[in-house]
């Protein structure tokens, strides 16, 4: 396959595009390497994948309309998979408008090629943020998403409505993939693996929010890029069966679809840090503190889907997969 590849110096698209490359395809990469985080780790993702032959890397923002098109047409992508995106829940309280930027205008772009140029795929990452108030445990894709809690979920529920707009008049086979706090080596520094390890190895507080309460389906990015790329193989197909009187949120008559892709196993915030503690040999000083605007108390994976239609569940344990990412922080920042 050629594939495009949007956010490659990001975690999952580093990730997601080693993968591709190990296994023959030809990656064409694309990200603008922002400051929202460390840009030196964005840059050595990159200096790995560069090493392969049938990797080509764009430095672009995907809101250069006339960039992206141009990559579409000299270099015709038969599948797209769209990671990029501004991350993050809590930053979208500070900067919203980046959120809109990115998210949306930034996706609208990549539609937009993939119907002025073909392609048989595209798969594109939502999040389990678009759950927002939902309190139905575990979440499954079939149910409504009508109530977000911030405007980084609203920016992925979207992305989901509009994936299936272009699906629906353009007959673009579309996957919108909803991801559950993905973790582990060359992860994202803004998120609590990260953040934890690095206070507990300097002797300083960690912040617990919702007093310790949380519980996360935490997901390793190995059984993530599994996911993605299984999905990416297993073209979108219309539902024959869909009914427009009993509508299901998951699927349309077009061929468009929705997975969830988490451990399906949510573990204790308290239990998480524990784990942590134990893989570094030193313990948490801990600062207890209320829920933050626009988190949510749990995540919980359904992949009842994602069994039935491509045969893969995620199956790294906390355990295991922590363990691993402090290996390699360790290595990486020299501790």
């Amino acid at each position: 396959m050629n594939i495009l590849v949007t956010g490659t110096a990001g975690f999952i698209g580093a990730a997601l595009a080693s993968k591709l490359l190990q296994r023959g395809d030809t990656v064409f990469g694309l990200d603008n390497f922002n400051d929202y985080y460390d840009v030196q780790l964005k840059k050595d993702r990159i200096r790995k994948l560069t090493q392969h032959d049938n990797f080509i890397n764009f430095n672009m923002d995907l809101q250069d309309r006339q960039g992206v098109e141009k990559i579409f047409s000299e270099h015709g992508p038969s599948h797209v998979v769209n990671l990029a995106a501004q991350a993050g829940v809590r930053y979208s309280l500070e900067n919203p408008q980046a959120y809109i930027d990115s998210n949306i205008t930034g996706f609208m772009n990549i539609l937009e090629c993939c119907r002025s140029y073909p392609v048989e795929h595209l798969v594109y990452a939502s999040s389990s943020s678009v759950y927002g108030a939902n309190t139905n445990m575990p979440f499954s894709v079939h149910n409504n998403v009508d109530h977000p809690v911030s405007l980084y979920a609203t920016s992925k529920k979207t992305n989901e409505l509009m994936a299936h707009t272009y699906s629906h008049l353009f007959n673009i086979p579309t996957t919108g993939l909803r991801f559950f706090t993905v973790y582990g080596p060359w992860g994202r520094p803004d998120m609590a693996p990260f953040i934890f390890t690095k206070k507990i190895l300097a002797g300083e507080p960690i912040d617990i929010f919702n007093y310790g309460n949380h519980r996360r389906d935490f997901t390793y990015i190995d059984d993530i890029v599994e996911g993605v790329i299984r999905t990416l193989d297993h073209t979108a197909q219309g539902n024959a069966h869909w009914d427009g009187m009993n509508p299901d949120p998951s699927s349309s008559a077009s061929p468009y679809k929705l997975y969830n892709i988490g451990s399906n196993n949510p573990v204790e915030l308290l239990h998480f840090i524990e784990t942590l503690e134990n893989c570094l040999g030193k313990k948490a000083e801990k600062n207890l503190l209320p829920i933050q605007p626009g988190d949510v108390p749990d995540t919980y994976a359904d992949v009842t889907s994602l069994i039935k239609d491509v045969d893969y569940k995620p199956g790294t344990s906390i355990e295991k997969g922590i363990e691993m990412f402090v290996n390699w922080y360790k290595e990486y920042y020299r501790v």
